[in-house]
Order: C-alpha cells, then structure tokens, then sequence
C-alpha cells in the first residue's frame, strides 16, 4: 500500500466516525424534545389546576366545601364576632403555629383554607350544618383531636401547623380563583 491509500483509509475512517457521531447527536436530540414535553402536564391536569368560586350565595357565617385538586377547601365567610375573635388571639403565646390573622387571609371576611388536618391528613368536622365546632368556633379533627379556630390556626392537639392555605386570589368581589 502506497502512503495515499494508507490517508484516504485514515480519512475515511475519520469521516465516519464523525458521520456517525453527527447521526448520533442528531437522533439524540430528536428523542430529547418529546421526553422533555412529558414532563409538562397533561390538559386534564391543568384544567383542574384553578378553580373559580362564585362567593355571592354564601351568607355571612355559611360555611362551603369545595374541590381543587382532590383536596377539600374550606370558603368561610366569617362574621364580625368571627373575625373580633380572630384578631383578639394573634397575640395569645398559646398558639402552636403562631400567625396573625391577617396573614391568613386575603380579605377578613373571608377565610379560604385547605380542609385537611396538618397532623396525618384527617379531615376536619365543623365545616357542614349541624357539625360539631371545635371549642374556639373552628374545626375539630376527630381522628386525633387537634382543634384549630377560626382562622384556621391550630389551638391543641397532635397537629404541628395551621390548616395550610391555598393560593388563591379576588377575581372580583364575588368571586375567587383559587389555584
């Protein structure tokens, strides 16, 4: 073999290595793109994802249950004792998780909280007519006892924190979005 042909092997060879690295990269990078869209959620996911409440039909001191994201919401409308009771414990060195009313809230008069216990995922009674309220007006959660008031804050009991809040935001006067 001639000097030539021993470069025109070497040159060859070198193509396809960079011929096959090429298709490699290439191919690589077509896979990429459908599993990188996987990971975004599917339409059904993000049309559950908010949920609009029309707040109008609920009378001061009604208390409603509502669904996102396969957890119960509790919308409060609160009335002025309600809120008076609230605001007169955001000092108390009592509480267990301590936060100010205020901080729980959006606007006073309503209360919008994640219906499940903080301790192992009870849900709490005191929400529906007739229920039992827990000795400070909120929720008692039966399985564990931990009571929580009418801020959603906890007052006793195994719980480590207050009813956790979801994000939620006034579409207008009536209305909410939460999620």
């Amino acid at each position: 073999m001639t000097e030539d042909q021993e470069l025109s092997r070497s040159d060859r060879r070198d193509f396809l290595y960079i011929a096959t690295g090429a298709v490699a990269a290439v191919g690589a990078a077509a896979l990429t793109i459908p599993l990188m869209d996987s990971f975004n959620p599917t339409q059904g996911i993000v049309a559950v994802s908010t949920l609009d409440v029309d707040l109008a039909p609920i009378a001061p001191g009604q208390r409603i249950t509502v669904m996102w994201r396969s957890k119960p919401v509790f919308v409060v409308h609160r009335t002025e004792t309600e809120i008076a009771r609230a605001t007169a414990d955001d000092s108390n060195p009592g509480l267990l998780d301590p936060a100010t009313d205020a901080s729980r809230v959006v606007r006073a008069e309503w209360l919008v909280a994640i219906g499940i216990c903080t301790h192992l995922g009870c849900v709490p009674v005191g929400q529906r007519v007739g229920d039992r309220r827990a000795a400070y007006g909120g929720w008692f959660c039966a399985c564990h006892g931990s009571v929580y008031d009418t801020s959603g804050r906890v007052r006793r009991g195994p719980a480590p924190r207050n009813l956790d809040l979801p994000p939620y935001t006034f579409l207008d006067d009536t209305r909410i979005r939460i999620g």
